[in-house]
């Protein structure tokens, strides 16, 4: 669709940035915080570049008001960030630690005080090492009532000052490398039990918005999915109909829950079948039904290419080079041959001839972000918040103090018009957290894959002064918001 003139972001839109608790706080045992589950897997020897940790990370603990004072200067609209879970309740589901509480009070009051709007995400990965032992994790039904412990405190806590908030952070993600690829905690490799899990995980999601719609009725809540469009590589119909089934696989057999509250039939039969569907009970469906997200949070960083299936079409198998990652949480194909995979029957993953990539192997494709937010909103009518969206690079600090990190700016540009064309397509977007503030912590690849407007002085083997200098990014955003 051509338009000779974009439709202007609304006055009220909600230009942010977004992080992560465990990637940035530190202070991981100060003021009562109990271990989370990263707090432990990142101890495990090979499991993170260079041992890299969170037990630092950036130190917005101790610095909040300085990056807050940051945001204000940029001129940020809106700061997403998510609350640690044990920081809150240590041992997961026991009493509320009170000075957690305090931390993301006093928080939320800078933000407020600098007229940044905070948007609290209740899930980023970090369940509490004790929920973990206690009950497995999300293996067990009984962290549900834990975790609705948890959001009843920060509920009763924040709800009167905070008008956005997100359930889960990217549930395809964070189960697939969790519970199947063991690159993140807690570290299995066993499909079924990731299913398992990711089915409890959805009752915690429905059981936190309905909660959450008790407390707070006048404010909004929704999941934040890490999405990617599907795309045939060809126009032959085999092709096209691989496609369709990846997006059943990678997109909708989380969307359709959300928003449906019922899985997607094509993947529920075809899992049944390999032996590895969770169970759902009729009360699991009734629950899943009842929870009615206000929004959805979209993560766009690329999407994925799709040929037919090497078992009935063996002879396409090499036509197309394959280099698809097995640590790629967007895509979650294994590195090597699918022949132990349930995508194997359904699709085949191949690389996309027209896009460039990042120095880490992601596809760019800014209208692949213009397509995602178009297909997601005619499916679902819902308002899309678009949770994150960024580059990671190996920024350089050069001998004046100034990080050129121009190739950041061109990404969000071409990002940030392929938005407004969707807007302009007729798309409810709520406003656009770029991925991230400050640089922080990379879940695996420690310090040097850098996403920041905000440059932090440290590396992976020292901590140096984690001075925050802004990057050339910084000031082109802070011209940017102010134009809306």
């Amino acid at each position: 669709m051509y338009y000779q003139k974009l439709k202007k972001f609304p006055k009220n839109f909600l230009w942010g940035a977004a992080s992560a608790a465990y990637q940035i706080e530190g202070a991981w045992n100060e003021d009562g915080k109990g271990p989370s589950i990263w707090d432990t897997f990142s101890k495990i020897p090979g499991k993170t570049f260079h041992g890299t940790n969170g037990d630092v990370a950036v130190d917005h603990y101790h610095r909040y008001k300085e990056d807050v004072d940051l945001m204000a200067k940029m001129g940020l609209k809106a700061y997403r960030f998510s609350i640690s879970w044990s920081r809150i309740i240590p041992d997961g589901d026991g009493e509320v630690n009170q000075a957690g509480i305090e931390f993301y009070s006093n928080l939320i009051d800078e933000l407020r005080k600098n007229k940044i709007e905070p948007i609290i995400t209740l899930y980023h990965w970090d369940i509490p090492q004790a929920s973990q032992d206690k009950y497995h994790g999300w293996e067990s039904r009984e962290v549900i009532e834990a975790f609705k412990k948890y959001c009843r405190a920060v509920f009763e806590a924040y709800g009167s000052r905070v008008r956005y908030w997100v359930t889960f952070n990217e549930q395809n993600v964070f189960t697939a490398m969790g519970y199947r690829w063991a690159s993140h905690p807690p570290n299995v490799t066993d499909i079924k039990r990731m299913y398992a899990a990711n089915h409890i995980v959805n009752l915690a999601n429905a059981e936190a918005i309905n909660l959450f719609h008790q407390m707070v009725p006048n404010d909004q809540i929704g999941p934040s999915f890490g999405y990617g469009p599907a795309y045939p590589i060809t126009a032959d119909p085999k092709d096209v109909l691989a496609a369709d089934n990846a997006d059943d696989f990678n997109n909708n057999w989380w969307l359709d829950v959300y928003c449906r509250g019922k899985y997607p039939t094509l993947v529920m039969n075809h899992l049944k079948n390999l032996g590895v569907a969770p169970t759902v009970t009729f009360e699991d469906t009734k629950l899943l039904k009842s929870a009615k997200p206000d929004f959805l949070g979209i993560n766009y960083y690329h999407g994925g290419t799709f040929q037919q299936n090497q078992i009935e079409h063996p002879d396409k198998g090499n036509q197309h080079e394959k280099k698809i990652s097995k640590t790629d949480p967007y895509l979650m194909q294994p590195k090597d041959a699918q022949a132990q995979t349930p995508e194997t029957p359904m699709f085949d993953s191949v690389q996309n001839p027209y896009l460039d990539k990042t120095q880490w192997g992601w596809e760019i494709d800014p209208i692949g972000f213009r397509i995602t937010l178009r297909r997601v909103y005619e499916k679902y009518q819902l308002p899309i918040m678009v949770t994150e969206n960024g580059l990671g690079a190996q920024d350089k600090l050069e001998a004046n103090g100034v990080i050129n990190d121009q190739y950041r700016i061109d990404y969000l540009q071409t990002h940030i018009i392929e938005m407004q064309r969707a807007l302009t397509d007729g798309v409810d977007i709520l406003g656009y957290c770029a991925w991230s503030f400050t640089d922080l912590l990379s879940w695996l690849n420690g310090y040097k894959k850098r996403y920041g407007f905000v440059y932090i002085n440290r590396n992976d083997d020292d901590q140096k002064d984690l001075a925050r200098i802004p990057k050339k990014s910084f000031y082109w955003y802070r011209d940017f918001i102010r134009k809306n």
